[in-house]
This record gives C-alpha cells, structure tokens and sequence, in this order.
C-alpha cells in the first residue's frame, strides 16, 4: 500500500473492528447522553484544549468549555430515538458518527456529527456539531 494513499485505499475505509469499536464507543455515548451521565460524557471527548463542541447554545472550544456547558445544560428534553446513524472509518485511528435523531417529549428533529480518533486511552471526540431543528 503507497502511504500517501492509505486513508483512500478501500481495504481501509470501514475495518470491520474499527467499525465495531466506534460503534461501541458511540453507543456509550448516546447511553450516557440518554441518563445524563456526565462524567462518561466528558471522558468520551478528548481532554485537550482543542476539542471543539458546536451545539444549538454556541460553541464550546476546549475539553473545560465542554464539561462547563455539560454541567449547566437544561435536561428537560433529552431523550431521543435515532432515526439513522452513519459510521465511517478510515485507516484504524479517525472515524465520524453522524446521526438523526428526534426528541421524543417534542418531536423536535436534530442532526449531530462526532469526529472520532484512536488515542492511546481509546477512540475520543475530538470535535462535535448538533443542530437542533425547531419545534414542530
């Protein structure tokens, strides 16, 4: 394989176990978003100050910024049924999560993106986007 090549050479884009460990890893995510576990919520993002978080409240720049807004967001209307998820990987270390979701208590529709890589504690969130779309 030409190194320079390696992230476009198909036999590594979607590794079966690198799509099982981010799927893994998503998954805690979504079941700590969903019991409001913040602590497991902060340790899946990457502790570093370049971590980046886009949310319907603003942004959110460094891992302190992010567990702030963890710590002072309205919990009110969390829960959420996915609609689809997409999981993509390339080569064994960056994948992105991306998924649709509907909040179940208003119906409302939203759309978030995760950038995942494979540091040496496991796969982190090194930048995040969610969209939240009005009331219907």
């Amino acid at each position: 394989m030409d190194p320079q090549n390696a992230v476009t050479d198909d036999a590594e884009i979607n590794r079966p176990d690198v799509i099982a460990a981010v799927t893994a890893a998503f998954e805690r995510y979504e079941a700590a978003l969903m019991s409001n576990d913040v602590a497991t919520l902060n340790a899946l993002f990457w502790q570093d100050p370049r971590t980046v978080r886009f949310g319907a409240d603003g942004p959110a720049y460094g891992i302190d910024a992010i567990a702030a807004f963890r710590r002072g967001r309205d919990v009110s209307d969390l829960a959420r049924v996915l609609e689809r998820v997409v999981i993509t990987s390339f080569g064994d270390r960056f994948a992105t999560a991306l998924c649709a979701y509907r909040r179940t208590a208003t119906g409302r529709v939203g759309w978030q993106s995760q950038s995942w890589v494979r540091m040496p504690d496991g796969w982190r969130i090194v930048a995040a986007h969610v969209s939240l779309g009005p009331a219907p």
